[in-house]
């Protein structure tokens, strides 16, 4: 925030103002995640976690049985959890943990999409990634946010 507001003069209006701001936030997250670089790798595609699967294959059916490949069970019905559990703070606390313990570039994705309503094209200029590798760090975000969050739920 203090980027934003010790800028705010130097705004000359060439973009909107969400377009100028969801930038400044891209460079804090870029900056931060060049010095995480250095210990840990930028990008989800390289290294191990390329071959690390989303979701894990034992969720789903093999081939042996009936519906290969679809769940083995559906995750729990939520809508019979009180409201009060659901949107708890306990289970806020799960999700903005499980964004915290995500891969850079992942976090920063999952974040300007979900949390600050960010639209693909805004992501993908701001971040300068193709169209394809958001879809990849977003699905792969939720996906760990979701087995947290399922995790926890599911006690």
């Amino acid at each position: 925030m203090g980027g934003v507001l010790e800028g705010l003069d130097r705004f000359q209006g060439r973009s909107s103002l969400k377009t100028w701001i969801m930038r400044i936030v891209a460079n804090i997250a870029i900056g931060r995640g060049e010095r995480e670089a250095r210990s840990v790798p930028f990008s989800p595609l390289a290294g191990e976690e390329h071959d690390e699967p989303a979701v894990e294959t034992e969720r789903f059916r093999d081939e042996s049985g009936a519906f290969p490949g679809h769940w083995r069970a559906y995750p729990g019905n939520w809508a019979s959890l009180p409201d009060d559990a659901l949107l708890g703070r306990e289970a806020l606390d799960v999700v903005m943990r499980a964004i915290e313990e995500l891969p850079a570039a992942q976090r920063v994705v999952v974040t300007m999409r979900d949390v600050a309503g960010c639209s693909a094209e805004e992501v993908c200029g701001t971040l300068d990634v193709s169209e394809g590798n958001q879809r990849v760090l977003l699905h792969r975000a939720r996906s760990r946010v979701q087995t947290a969050l399922e995790r926890h739920l599911d006690g």
